[in-house]
């Protein structure tokens, strides 16, 4: 076998083993926070980005950084109260769209910590997608991250 089939064979076998979400779901400014030293909870923040062709949900994630994860939103309980709340059936990503995870909305809660989330340390969250699989993210700490305007902190 040339040289050149064989560098053809290991370029084409190395296509066939890239997952298909590998192109199609993008994460960017990912962040995690814990409201002090001592907190047992926290969450994680994101954008998440669906390139594909296709309707996609992120239906679960889970992390060593803490005993629980749940994908939880916020909600207005009819009293100008504000409540976090599990979202129930996960969060739709239709295709082309983005979506904020972010403080005072949909976000990753974390808890349970088994350790603190220390500024500039940085955790493993694994996304849970319906139709891409699952997608492992690092994402670093940054407590000293303040909220934008309106947003409810945990």
């Amino acid at each position: 076998m040339s040289y050149r089939s064989l560098f053809a064979a290991a370029c084409a076998a190395s296509i066939l083993v890239v997952p298909a979400w590998a192109d199609s779901i993008k994460i960017m400014d990912p962040y995690a926070r814990a409201a002090s030293p001592s907190a047992k909870a926290g969450a994680a923040f994101m954008m998440i980005t669906n390139e594909s062709g296709q309707d996609d949900r992120l239906i679960a994630a889970r992390s060593d950084a803490a005993k629980r994860v749940e994908l939880h939103t916020h909600i207005e309980t009819g009293d100008g109260v504000m409540q976090m709340t599990e979202i129930e059936g996960g969060v739709a990503l239709p295709a082309g769209s983005t979506h904020h995870m972010k403080r005072g909305g949909d976000h990753i809660m974390l808890m349970g910590l088994t350790g603190p989330l220390e500024q500039n340390a940085e955790i493993e969250v694994t996304l849970v997608f319906e139709t891409a699989g699952e997608m492992v993210v690092t994402i670093p700490v940054d407590n000293a991250r303040k909220p934008k305007a309106g947003a409810h902190s945990h």
